[in-house]
Order: structure tokens, then C-alpha cells, then sequence
């Protein structure tokens, strides 16, 4: 995925900057960029996917206090929090590239291991929706949902230690 968009990225060039690439030196700093611009694209994808979560997991909130389930409703509270945390993080990470001046410069290598952690943490959002749909199925039939609330928490804090892994790639 990471030459889908670094490509997508390259091809979108105009003429002037077809020119500047040609300066020496220039190109590498240019690509460093564009592969920072194509993590800071698939990690707003990933919190986009985590979003579409967010919002199932509010409408089965309201579903559960329209049941009187407030036991388990005040579980998915705390996943709604976690999950919510999740997203900010993952829009607010950093780009692993922060331009010519910046103090810390990451290389093309930590670059693509940022985009592959990035790739997984789409992955994940995958396997938080199958757990939703496990807890919209437990929820639809009536059935105490507590359990599988504290499941997705274990869930989600598992994402967030994943995620906090990702400023040791930067940081190595």
C-alpha cells in the first residue's frame, strides 16, 4: 500500500516540480516527503475506520439504555473513552519525517516500518469491528452485555499499547 500512494503522490507532480527534482540531493529530501505525506494519508484513513467504530458503539449504547441495560452501558462508556483516546492518537501521531531543519530524522527504512505499524493498525480496526459485531449480535437478542463490553476494553488497550510502540520505531 505504501507505493499506492507514495505513486499516487509522485504522479500528481507538476512540471515544476519535475524541475526542482533534478537539483542534487533534492529528489531523496522530496521522496522522504511524499512518503511522509503517504503515512500522514493512511493514517487518517485509520482513524476514519476507527470512527465508523466510535459511531456503532454510541448507537449500541443507546440501545442498551433503551433496553435498561445501564450496567452494561456504563462498560461501553469506558470503551467509548479508549476508543475515542485511540483516534486522537492515531490523528495526532507524528508524520516520522519532520522536514530539513527538525532535530530528529528518521530514515526511508523506519519510514516504511512506520507505514507497515500504520497498515496494522488498520488491521486492527478490522478485528474491533468483527467484536462489534459480536456485541451488536449479544445486544439485538437482549442478552446482558457485559462481558463482551469488557472484552472490546481489553480490546482496545491492547490497540493502545500496540500504538504507543510506534514512537519506539521513531525513536531507534
Amino acid at each position: 500500500m505504501l507505493g499506492d500512494l507514495t505513486e499516487k503522490i509522485q504522479a500528481s507532480q507538476g512540471k515544476f516540480e519535475e524541475l526542482v527534482g533534478k537539483i542534487p540531493g533534492y529528489a531523496g529530501y522530496k521522496q522522504k516527503e511524499q512518503r511522509r505525506e503517504a503515512d500522514k494519508l493512511l493514517r487518517l484513513h485509520v482513524a476514519r475506520q476507527y470512527d465508523e467504530q466510535l459511531e456503532r458503539l454510541n448507537r449500541l449504547q443507546y440501545q442498551l439504555t433503551d433496553q435498561g441495560d445501564l450496567t452494561s452501558m456504563m462498560v461501553l462508556e469506558r470503551a467509548v473513552s479508549k476508543l475515542q483516546l485511540l483516534i486522537d492518537r492515531i490523528r495526532t501521531a507524528s508524520y516520522g519525517y519532520a522536514g530539513v531543519f527538525d532535530a530528529l530524522k528518521v530514515d526511508e527504512d523506519v519510514l516504511d516500518k512506520l507505514y507497515e505499524f500504520d497498515q496494522g493498525m488498520l488491521a486492527g480496526a478490522d478485528t474491533l469491528a468483527a467484536s462489534l459485531d459480536e456485541l451488536t449480535d449479544i445486544v439485538n437478542n437482549a442478552h446482558p452485555a457485559t462481558d463482551a463490553a469488557n472484552k472490546l476494553i481489553g480490546e482496545l488497550e491492547r490497540l493502545h499499547r500496540t500504538f504507543g510502540e510506534r514512537q519506539e520505531v521513531i525513536l531507534r
